[in-house]
């Protein structure tokens, strides 16, 4: 059979978003400034921010946040690092800096800039919902000032700027329209819609994104590019992410294992792999694993057992009925059909593989395949039954070294039986 044939895909029937009309979609990566404000993790050393912004520039990441220098002199030293790598290893990744509104932490952009020698994007923001308005004692003429001079500073000492609102999801319209508009006047050429606290949901991000384009991008007549930038104390980072591609944005923020404040922010991984399910990034992902690992690795987070496609058990069974469909499209020599007979992910476009393991849940088809891929006689059914009948009076998934140990019991055991035969003779 055909393999569109296998799977019937409700996701393209009529009335869906057809993503063949998106692409160009790119992403930039926050992992290395905004992943780090995180209390619980670790800010890792130069040579694992280093690594990993090789391993973003491979997976097909455009761009990355590389830190906010204005916040000292150890931000400003890993600043130039990664923009140096950039520019020396001629790295296929754009960078950018976080800046709040003032020429003070502009300033530092500007000066790493022109000593290593490449542009540099500063991504200056500003709170622009009324609850921040209120708690600061703001005036909107005085956030308009203050995005006029930020803006203007930047484009003059010739930085590509990214103008952020913080919290707009939470914003009024005119102060989002007035905002937005100030900072294009003044040679913005970027604007990032930002779900802070994660408040939205993927209506109101349609509905924000919608409105961005209808009454500021449009309007100006300049080629402004929109990014989303969105939080997951929801757990809706990901859907609001694709809702916002849906409506138009040209780049989308995220970080590796969702890493960030409070809840963290969208989860760059799992973005890559949404993306590239539907067709929006053609890149290899093999090495996604890797990213995936050493981010968990150099800031201190536990990369938990169900997390999808990179966890634990992402692709490992137990459960007989599963295992016996993955055997079963194994043995029709189709790669293809077992990655996917129990998977909407294949394991394979990630470098991982389907892994059949022992459990209380387990069929006899469980024993045998185990026992077969580690190098025993699956046709021995003595040993088979060994195996089973201690599977089935265990509570926990036999680890390897678990399974081992029981053959090399039925061995002993076996070796034990036939010596007085043995004698016998």
């Amino acid at each position: 059979m055909q393999e569109s044939e296998l799977i019937y895909d409700w996701n393209t029937l009529a009335g869906s978003f057809d993503y063949s009309t998106r692409r160009g979609v790119q992403l930039n990566d926050e992992t290395l400034r905004d992943g780090l404000q995180s209390p619980s993790v670790h800010d890792p050393c130069i040579e694992d921010k280093i690594r990993l912004l090789h391993l973003m520039a491979e997976l097909g990441i455009a761009a990355a946040d590389i830190g906010l220098p204005g916040a000292g002199p150890r931000a400003v030293r890993d600043v130039e690092a990664l923009a140096r790598e950039v520019a020396d290893g001629k790295l296929a990744i754009e960078p950018n800096c976080a800046a709040r509104t003032v020429r003070a932490d502009i300033q530092p952009i500007i000066d790493v800039s022109q000593k290593v020698g490449i542009p540099i994007e500063a991504a200056t923001f500003i709170g622009s919902s009324p609850i921040r308005q209120y708690a600061e004692g703001w005036t909107l003429d005085r956030m308009l000032r203050a995005t006029e001079d930020a803006v203007t500073f930047a484009v003059q000492h010739g930085l590509p700027v990214m103008y952020v609102t913080e919290d707009t999801t939470r914003a009024a319209p005119d102060v989002v329209r007035a905002l937005y508009r100030t900072a294009i006047e003044c040679g913005a050429r970027r604007i990032c819609v930002c779900d802070t606290v994660g408040h939205a949901t993927p209506h109101g991000v349609r509905q924000l994104i919608r409105f961005v384009f209808d009454e500021v991008v449009k309007p100006s007549g300049e080629d402004v590019k929109v990014d989303w930038h969105g939080h997951r104390d929801r757990g809706l980072a990901v859907p609001n992410s694709l809702a916002a591609i849906e409506e138009g944005a040209h780049r989308i923020h995220g970080t590796a294992l969702g890493i960030g404040e409070r809840c963290g922010n969208a989860e760059m991984d799992l973005l890559l792999v949404n993306l590239k399910l539907l067709g929006l990034h053609d890149r290899d992902l093999s090495r996604l694993n890797e990213y995936v690992r050493l981010a968990s690795s150099a800031c201190h987070v536990p990369l938990a057992y169900n997390w999808p496609v990179f966890g634990e058990d992402a692709f490992r069974t137990g459960t007989g009925v599963h295992a016996a469909a993955i055997i079963k499209a194994e043995s029709k020599g189709d790669a293809w059909l077992a990655d996917r007979i129990y998977s909407g992910v294949p394991a394979g476009w990630f470098g991982l593989r389907q892994l059949i393991e022992i459990s209380p849940m387990s069929g006899i088809s469980n024993v045998r395949y185990w026992l077969r891929a580690h190098g025993y006689d699956a046709a021995d059914e003595g040993l088979c039954a060994h195996v089973f009948k201690a599977a089935k009076t265990c509570d926990h998934t036999f680890s390897d070294d678990e399974v081992h140990a029981l053959c090399r019991a039925y061995s002993v055991q076996m070796a034990s039986a036939r010596a007085p035969l043995a004698e016998t003779v």
